[in-house]
């Protein structure tokens, strides 16, 4: 029975096309725990943190597809496919398949523009059209973030980085006040609410800037905070939350519009 199943062409091809698949899946395995972890990982602290996590991303990306590419022409071989026939034929195919993998391609490129010229990090906070996430991994077409508001992990693809916007760690926060309180005692309370911003957790500086604008209804003074900005969201409610207990404290009403109605 043994030696009718290895006298059957297509249950050869199935075991050598299987054990194919395991070897390069055990050497994927090998790779990433002794060479990338231990080595990259350990060993070689050429970069700060966040670099090193998207290099070794990148590095395990490459890696894998270089696998997946050597086990597809080892199966083909294996299964009488002449591989040699069908690279003499990618000439004319590339051609072809050029104008349907031109974006892929420039995933690609892009991807390793990125990586090359530290465009973004993983861990860094960036804004894409109407999504702002921390970027989780940046493979060699995609770049994954998960958006600060939605939890949402959204994939972008990397030749989009020229709309891609790198999240900084300021807020500009407007305090409107009504046209009757006098400056003096305004900027008191805006210098008692930057105070109180101040001891929020996560904030790195408060600053206050003066007059923003002229409003119909009120003078809108301006408060920068700095914090990292992963944390931009909440640090904004609880710096607002302050301005309001502030003028509160401070009897101070925050103005709205008002509409005098004349008549004859």
């Amino acid at each position: 029975m043994v030696k009718t199943f290895f006298e059957n062409v297509w249950m050869q091809r199935l075991v050598f096309s299987t054990l194919i698949l395991i070897i390069c899946v055990l050497l994927y395995i090998i790779i990433d725990d002794i060479f990338i972890k231990k080595i990259i990982g350990t060993k070689f602290k050429f970069f700060d943190g966040k670099r090193s996590k998207t290099y070794i991303k990148l590095i395990r990306n490459i890696i894998k597809y270089v696998l997946i590419i050597i086990a597809v022409i080892l199966i083909l071989q294996v299964n009488g496919i002449n591989v040699s026939s069908m690279l003499a034929g990618v000439g004319i195919i590339s051609i072809i398949l050029g104008f349907a993998i031109q974006d892929a391609l420039k995933d690609i490129i892009k991807g390793f523009t990125i990586i090359s010229d530290s465009y973004y990090q993983v861990g860094d906070v960036i804004k894409y059209d109407n999504n702002t996430g921390k970027v989780l991994s940046i493979g060699l077409r995609t770049t994954k973030i998960e958006d600060i508001y939605t939890l949402n992990v959204v994939s972008v693809s990397n030749r989009n980085i020229e709309k891609v916007e790198i999240e900084s760690h300021l807020i500009n926060i407007d305090v409107p006040l009504s046209y009757d309180l006098k400056l003096n005692e305004a900027e008191a309370a805006i210098k008692y609410i930057v105070d109180k911003i101040k001891v929020i957790n996560k904030v790195e500086k408060v600053e206050y800037r003066g007059v923003n604008q002229i409003a119909d209804s009120s003078i809108n003074y301006q408060i920068k905070v700095y914090c990292p900005p992963m944390d931009k969201v909440q640090i904004r409610r609880d710096s607002l939350r302050c301005i309001l207990e502030g003028l509160e404290e401070k009897n101070i009403q925050v103005p709205y519009n008002q509409i005098d109605v004349h008549s004859k």
